[in-house]
């Protein structure tokens, strides 16, 4: 049994390309040893648009979360913050990387001698989605998206591919890339629309309102169109465009336009304005 290196989908062993997302195995190469198993968690998400994540830990379970997500805990569940990483050097890298993306150093661990458990929610009203990745499956998200996951599930950072997309996108230049197997909990604002799509199928979204997608799809940014749909439009200048194979995670509400509805002095008007789009070069918040 073996697992494609570029989405984790499980592959026969005489296959020569992945039937999830085309990628060619070469002679030699392409595909990944299998990966032990990982135990799943047990879980509810209870809620609606406050929602808190209830994971049960088994005897020696354990797993990580972003540092001020946990709610609460029973009094059998052990904590400890940490740099991850195995080696002091993995630990730096590791600092580096989540200070590039705006996180705190460390990451909190949590463990339970016995049965227990322990509750995680995100910092502003959203939903709480759980992905169950594959060995070697890889998922990329906003960058303030994570609040936990299983210690088998790698946390990296990685770069947009293409200087449009950094620079207009919405999401910066910096994504969480989460890297199975294991479970992951991300979290974004208002509700979530769930689209899997084809290989070639295109889908546009709102800059900034991409929560996550897999690593197989490519993600650009692209001129909405004519100049009176630019101005007067109310969605700004640039529309994200999507490309399947893969599936992508939309959430109906970013953490800036709720700031900017609530603000006390907002005097209304189109939802973007046009200079507003070019700040997001130097300001990004979603």
């Amino acid at each position: 049994m073996s697992f494609c290196t570029n989405c984790g989908q499980q592959m026969k062993d005489e296959a020569r390309f992945c039937a999830n997302c085309g990628q060619p195995l070469g002679a030699g190469a392409a595909a990944a040893p299998e990966t032990p198993a990982v135990p799943p968690l047990d879980y509810t998400i209870q809620g609606d648009n406050l929602q808190v994540a209830r994971v049960r830990l088994q005897p020696g379970q354990e797993l990580y979360a972003e540092a001020g997500k946990m709610v609460y805990k029973t009094a059998n569940v052990q904590w400890d913050t940490r740099m991850t990483g195995q080696t002091l050097g993995d630990k730096l890298l590791g600092a580096l990387r989540r200070t590039v993306t705006g996180e705190s150093l460390f990451v909190t661990y949590f463990h339970a001698d016995g049965e227990g458990e322990v509750g995680f929610a995100g910092s502003y009203p959203g939903k709480i989605q759980v992905f169950d990745l594959r060995p070697g499956q890889s998922l990329m998200a906003q960058r303030d998206a994570f609040i936990c996951a299983q210690p088998s599930v790698q946390l990296n950072v990685a770069l947009v591919k293409k200087l449009g997309a950094g620079f207009f996108g919405g999401e910066g230049f910096i994504l969480q890339k989460l890297v199975g197997p294991g479970s992951v909990f991300i979290h974004a604002g208002g509700d979530f629309v769930e689209f899997d799509l084809a290989a070639g199928q295109v889908i546009q979204v709102d800059t900034g309102c991409i929560v996550a997608f897999d690593e197989s799809v490519d993600y650009d940014i692209q001129f909405v169109g004519g100049i009176k749909t630019a101005i007067f439009g109310g969605e700004g200048l640039f529309i994200a465009t999507l490309t399947g194979p893969g599936k992508v995670l939309v959430q109906s509400i970013t953490l800036q336009r709720l700031r900017r509805e609530l603000a006390p002095a907002r005097t209304g008007g189109d939802e973007h304005s046009p200079l507003g789009s070019l700040g997001g070069i130097f300001n990004s918040e979603d």
